[in-house]
């Protein structure tokens, strides 16, 4: 059990880290200053990053015409995270300034959103000065609600609590010293309803464990003298949302006796006893936990959940296909932000931002979109060391395999060369091309 008040000199700085939620929104005015640009990107995230430089190679941009907007000091590849919490990296070489991965012509707003105006084509930076713009690109990402979860906060803040998640830099580096010092008991991976960040992340850290902990003898599938017991608490009704890959995933979880706890809904966690909300029953149940990876809640910022660009749900309002603002014509947005109900994954937005590149350029001159995006994103689903399950698909769900199309291969397979491509190929393309405008994902070089 631990219920040991969080005192080590460690525990503050992550709280606050926690409560940080790399937030745009802010403070009160200190100053009115105007500047006006071309082209505003709101996020230097990957979306940010990939679309700002894109527009940048077209050549139709002088200095200080693209403007890019975040507050944060640092960019992280996050999908490397998943490698980090299974000891294959450290969090630091998936680490870069911010500023130094943003080409000099661009002009570089280290600050928060304080509020959209765009009946007005302005935005308001948190210091109170006022950005226009012609066209405005809204790609902040999503952010991480821990809160929504009772007690997770203080058991990820807490090192003796065997709590942690790859969902966040603070925290991922407590994933594998859980793992890795587990001998016995309950481990629970969880994956909450709701849109996250890369769907298959919550299971890729279990099938790393998994292997860790069955070439350490640790692990039988099937056999009640297994010293570890594995469940996947998901609050999805199946393994994956893409059929084809689902169905290969289920197989893996049936054949390696890993219980699925299928919509089961994290709500509360308290010493070792972690409590679901059932979304078939209504009821909740409770289930106690030696080891127990986390995937928190997400959702949009506050600063465009309430602002005029919405939808209902608090996403970037835009066509499924343009990438366009339903009711802006000078606003787009890919990514996580965006309403597009696609996958949110990088991959996604190799095949979002040259459609959004090329329509609000025709946009700027005065012409009607003509590109559009199938819905196409990726996930390199780890199933073990050494091995990954390629899926790749498109809006309805249906696969569109890169490797299938073009080799004839079956990525519903786990294979060795996949694992590359996800543990050195992704990491090194990324930041020598995909944040630099030059990588089209399946299309290769641009």
């Amino acid at each position: 059990m631990f219920r040991r008040s969080v005192t080590s000199t460690a525990a503050p700085a992550v709280r606050s880290a926690l409560k940080a939620q790399r937030g745009f929104a802010s403070a009160s005015p200190v100053s009115t200053a105007a500047r006006n640009h071309k082209v505003v990107v709101i996020g230097g995230g990957t979306a940010g990053l990939t679309i700002s430089h894109q527009l940048l190679r077209s050549g139709k941009f002088a200095q200080d015409d693209i403007a890019v907007v975040d507050p944060a000091e640092f960019h992280h590849y996050q999908p490397g995270w998943t490698l980090v919490g299974g000891g294959l990296k450290t969090k630091q070489e998936l680490q870069s300034q911010l500023k130094g991965l943003l080409d000099p012509k661009l002009k570089f707003y280290n600050t928060n959103v304080g509020k959209f105006a765009p009946e007005k084509n302005a935005i308001t930076l948190g210091n109170g000065d006022t950005l226009g713009y012609e066209q405005l690109v809204v790609v902040p990402g999503i952010t991480i609600n821990y809160d929504a979860i009772k007690g997770l906060p203080e058991a990820l803040a807490n090192p003796d609590a065997p709590v942690s998640s790859i969902f966040g830099y603070e925290t991922v580096d407590k994933v594998w010293d859980n793992i890795s010092k587990m001998n016995k008991g309950d481990a629970i991976f969880t994956q909450p309803a709701g849109v996250i960040k890369c769907a298959g992340a919550p299971q890729k850290i279990m099938w790393l464990a998994l292997d860790h902990w069955k070439k350490q003898g640790l692990y039988k599938a099937h056999s009640p003298e297994s010293p570890i017991k594995i469940s996947f608490a998901t609050g999805t009704p199946a393994m994956f949302a893409v059929p084809k890959y689902s169905a290969t995933l289920e197989a893996l979880r049936k054949e390696r006796g890993v219980e699925g706890l299928f919509q089961h809904d994290l709500v509360s966690i308290d010493g070792n006893n972690a409590t679901f909300a059932r979304a078939e029953t209504k009821d909740q149940v409770t289930k106690r936990f030696d080891l127990m990876h986390v995937v928190p809640k997400m959702g949009p910022h506050g600063f465009v959940k309430n602002s005029p660009l919405a939808n209902e749900a608090g996403f970037v309002d835009v066509d499924d296909f343009t990438t366009r603002h339903k009711k802006f014509g000078n606003v787009w947005s890919a990514g996580d932000a965006s309403s597009l109900p696609c996958s949110k994954t990088a991959a996604a937005i190799t095949a979002e931002a040259p459609v959004l590149v090329g329509n609000l350029m025709l946009a700027m001159e005065g012409k009607a979109p003509d590109a559009e995006y199938d819905g196409y994103a990726s996930c390199p689903l780890l199933t073990e060391y050494g091995k990954v399950l390629l899926a790749e698909f498109k809006y309805g769900g249906q696969p569109k395999e890169t490797f299938g199309n073009l080799f004839g291969i079956d990525q519903a397979v786990p294979r060795r060369a996949f694992y590359h491509l996800k543990k050195d190929f992704f990491p090194w393309v990324y930041y020598n091309s995909m944040v630099k405008g030059t990588w089209g994902g399946p299309k290769g070089w641009l």
